[in-house]
């Protein structure tokens, strides 16, 4: 029976059973909230509540077939991602950018050219590299050698990334932001050309988990409405 992995808690969890429902698959919760347990109603499924950071991990070790979770948290925590698991439909909602930002007083830097220069400009200046703080390395490092940009270091940041600027711990910061209030607080601006991914929630499918004959004949027969705008 096909293992479908959604996010256990929150409004993410909300918005996927609603997305599902449009769909005609009723997904419901077994007991009260601490309980991990859930059903499918509509089509032969097993519902597996987990965290929205576990589901990669889950689908990568093909443990669930389909899970629903951030795009961003499927290329940061696999490498190689798309050996792992293949995007089937995104869900319209979760949306949330990983952007770049630097200190509105760097009236001169608005691109990665103009970072770029600072890097080197810091280094020669400070004896180390400009620190970048964020949760997410592998986004940013490749987005940032993909860019050219070099002399730079990633500090790990697991709580208020945004802060770190204002507490000088960090120089920059790379994050994710839906409205940009939380940025503009802390005296930060996007780069122009700093949107490092959009992500939001998508249902992705596990290449490796083990698929039967009738679990693939389950997944053609929900295909059309599954990807139905």
């Amino acid at each position: 029976m096909i293992a479908l992995g959604v996010p256990s808690k929150g409004r993410l969890m909300e918005k996927t059973f609603e997305w599902f429902g449009a769909r005609g698959l009723q997904l419901s919760r077994s007991g009260s909230e601490r309980e991990y347990a859930g059903s499918v109603e509509g089509a032969e499924m097993r519902l597996v509540l987990l965290s929205a950071s576990e589901i990669p991990r889950e689908l990568a070790a093909g443990r669930i077939h389909l899970g629903v979770t951030g795009s961003d948290l499927v290329r940061e925590s696999l490498l190689g991602w798309q050996d792992a698991v293949e995007p089937l439909a995104p869900m319209g909602f979760g949306h949330a950018d990983l952007i770049l930002a630097v200190p509105m007083l760097w009236a001169d830097v608005d691109t990665l050219d103009d970072l770029d220069a600072v890097c080197a400009q810091f280094r020669a200046t400070h004896g180390h590299r400009l620190r970048i703080a964020t949760k997410y390395h592998r986004l940013v490092r490749e987005f940032l050698r993909a860019n050219g940009v070099a002399d730079y270091a990633l500090v790990d940041s697991q709580g208020a990334t945004e802060g770190t600027v204002l507490n000088g711990t960090a120089e920059a910061i790379a994050d994710i932001t839906s409205t940009g209030e939380t940025l503009r607080a802390n005296h930060l601006k996007v780069l122009e050309d700093g949107l490092i991914h959009a992500s939001q929630a998508t249902l992705f499918r596990a290449r490796r988990a083990p698929w039967t004959d009738e679990d693939r004949a389950v997944l053609d027969d929900l295909m059309p409405r599954l990807t139905r705008t």
